[in-house]
């Protein structure tokens, strides 16, 4: 027997924690303790799942005080005693375990984060797998948006408006790609007070990344980027 606390919100209710207890199993994940709890429990708990085999990222939550993605993440492996669930932080909320991403997305649109390619340019353009820019842009494109890195970053409690790790991550992305024509305009957002130069590099947002990304490395990079371009040496 697994024993959860719960957080639990609704609009126009106060905050709570519920206290659940569901069968489980050695390989028992939290998504399955919360599903058993919503199916059989309490049909009003609310959170976000899709996929349920660690690909898609919805199930992110803070559990036990770390974020994670409840599908991978094994009761057995969170050892004895309750196991608290929280929605992400830093994102608003609409109930229970449910955020609004929509802030992720304004993130990622504040530092350009989509490709403008040059007028004319081939729709499959391409850049050659043994080029060291193919490499660095590889070793970050993963994203899949889950939110964890956000949410585990203590500047952007501090911060509205830094972009976050996952929208620099993309940035550098961007800046590093040899088909982007944006690179200027992206520039002057990213050297802005409240973007590149905010972030203190503790590294939180790499510790928490499930796809084993280092936002915290692709910061470093623009940062060494931005040296070199504003010394003429870009």
């Amino acid at each position: 027997m697994a024993r959860l606390a719960v957080f639990r919100w609704a609009p126009g209710e106060p905050e709570r924690i519920g206290a659940y207890e569901v069968q489980a199993v050695a390989d028992t994940t939290v998504l399955d303790a919360l599903v058993a709890v919503q199916r059989e429990q309490d049909p009003t708990l609310a959170l976000r799942y899709a996929c349920r085999v660690g690909m898609c990222g919805s199930c992110a939550m803070v559990v036990n005080g770390r974020e994670r993605w409840a599908c991978r993440t094994r009761l057995a492996s969170l050892g004895p005693g309750p196991v608290s669930v929280r929605p992400l932080y830093h994102f608003p909320l609409l109930r229970d375990l449910v955020v609004d991403m929509t802030p992720f997305v304004d993130r990622q649109r504040a530092v350009g984060a989509a490709l403008v390619p040059a007028a004319g340019a081939p729709a499959y353009a391409t850049i050659p797998a043994a080029v060291a820019e193919r490499a660095e842009i590889d070793e970050a494109i993963e994203c899949i948006g889950c939110g964890m890195c956000l949410s585990a970053c203590t500047m952007v409690a501090h911060d509205r408006h830094f972009p976050g790790p996952a929208a620099l991550n993309r940035a550098f992305t961007l800046q590093r790609d040899r088909r982007e024509t944006g690179h200027a305009a992206r520039w002057t957002r990213l050297l802005g007070d409240d973007a590149l130069p905010r972030c203190h590099g503790q590294g939180n947002c790499t510790d928490v990344c499930p796809m084993g990304l280092s936002p915290t490395r692709s910061i470093i990079r623009l940062r060494q980027m931005a040296v070199r371009r504003l010394l003429g040496l870009a």
